[in-house]
């Protein structure tokens, strides 16, 4: 199942990307700092009363002073309102109501989405009555806060958790492996689709941008149940002009979480883009299966025996974090190599769902600690008891040890390109997580 999407709304300079950013500086945020990963700061990944949700940030959405003001505003409010499961409307406690919140709201109102309004900089009690004009909306009680103080958002998150729908999707059959496929606009992704499931069930174009929306298709090869997410491309933020290519990014990030296995699909005229690594990023953060494509390799220029090595060495070179991920090269207007896309994506999913006995693993133990002792630090010997798996999709494995902070991330590299070795993971990440022997009691 996938995060609900929260969309932080509302006109500029009322809030919107300070409430964005106090909610990280509050730790509320769960998002990991990985080596190679950079995450792009319109989305962000948080927690609150046990529910994890994603939060998209619109304050980069600047609206020109013109008669195409309340034109742009109902075009961000309706693609919020189709996108997002909770929607929080921003406005400024200290100017009051506006026509341009009015409007905004009687677009909320009309929609089918829960809406929580947060009255921005009521940062003193005197301001405390600037709250009630703004039960005029029509959008339940409002709620003051000030983001730049932190003020109130516990009530506001209470708000938002509370809203958050109870079933997002049906449940996917327990035997069907679902895949997102992802990756910048015009990469292919959309022909990929069509040439596996061999009909025209998505719009095929070379106008970057086209597909809107993520749409599920399921088929069935060799005997195999599959789920197809076809989802929009992620464009560079410099280069996103339409607003609804903006909330596109919401339908990927939707995707993969919904995904067992994500197909990261790459252009071979391009290479690897930062955007390429900010969305194979998110995948890999997320714990799904990876599988690159490449793709119009048919029409790759001066190719020789070597250029599949040459290109497979850059993109390790580039995705560092992705070393596990197989590499597939493959034309979707020839269908070249397309029959490889299903086998390598039930491969990943088994090896995702692979499960070690504790016995094999602290035979592995042995063995690694035989090659490579363990680091010390002041005198201090690391000592590793065992190690156990405690989940799989992505596999989690549990090493305990005498004192955690003696474990350095080389080694603990070390243990996980053991595993690798022995046991494949291939597609897969790997979590590996380091306690003290007395935490052994809450596996």
């Amino acid at each position: 199942m996938s995060k609900p999407i929260v969309a932080i709304v509302g006109r500029p300079n009322v809030g919107k990307s300070t409430l964005f950013n106090q909610i990280g500086k509050r730790r509320v945020s769960i998002v990991d700092d990985m080596p190679g990963v950079t995450r792009d700061r319109i989305y962000m990944d948080a927690e609150w009363l046990n529910h994890t949700f994603t939060m998209i940030d619109t304050g980069g959405i600047e609206f020109d002073e013109s008669d195409q003001i309340l034109r742009s505003m109902r075009q961000q409010a309706k693609i919020a309102m189709e996108e997002a499961d909770v929607i929080v409307f921003v406005v400024d406690g200290r100017v009051g109501l506006t026509s341009a919140d009015e409007e905004v709201g009687h677009m909320l109102r009309s929609a089918k989405k829960p809406v929580v309004l947060a009255i921005n900089k009521i940062d003193s009690p005197q301001l405390e009555a600037n709250i009630y004009e703004f039960y005029n909306l029509g959008l339940g009680d409002p709620i003051g806060i000030s983001a730049s103080n932190a003020l109130g958002l516990g009530d506001l998150l209470d708000a938002v958790v509370e809203s958050f729908p109870k079933n997002d999707y049906e449940e996917k059959e327990e035997d069907e492996i679902s895949i997102a496929v992802i990756g910048r606009p015009n990469v292919g992704k959309s022909s990929i689709v069509n040439a596996l499931i061999g009909e025209e069930r998505v719009i095929v174009s070379d106008v970057a941008g086209t597909t809107r929306d993520a749409i599920d298709t399921h088929f069935v090869s060799d005997g195999n149940k599959f789920m197809l997410i076809d989802t929009a491309g992620m464009r560079r933020k410099g280069k996103i002009d339409e607003a609804v290519e903006r909330y596109s990014v919401m339908r990927s990030l939707r995707a993969v979480d919904r995904a067992d296995v994500v197909l990261m699909v790459i252009n071979a005229f391009e290479g690897i883009t930062e955007q390429d690594k900010k969305i194979a990023g998110y995948a890999h953060e997320s714990g799904k299966g990876v599988v690159i494509i490449v793709n119009k390799w048919d029409i790759f220029p001066d190719k020789d025996d070597k250029s599949t090595l040459r290109f497979t060495e850059d993109l390790r070179d580039e995705l560092g974090f992705l070393q596990y991920a197989p590499v597939l090269y493959t034309s979707a207007l020839t269908h070249q190599r397309i029959p490889r896309i299903v086998e390598l994506v039930k491969y990943v999913a088994d090896q995702q769902s692979m499960r070690i006995q504790t016995s094999v693993l602290n035979e592995l133990i042995r063995d690694a600690v035989s090659v490579n002792p363990p680091p010390s630090h002041r005198g201090k010997q690391l000592k590793i008891y065992f190690m156990t798996q405690a989940d799989i999709r992505p596999p989690k494995f549990i090493v305990f040890v005498n004192d955690p902070e003696l474990m350095h991330f080389s080694y603990l590299r070390f243990l996980e390109n053991r595993l690798r070795e022995s046991f494949g993971f291939e597609g897969t990440p790997l979590k590996l997580i380091v306690r003290g022997r007395k935490e052994e009691e809450d596996i």
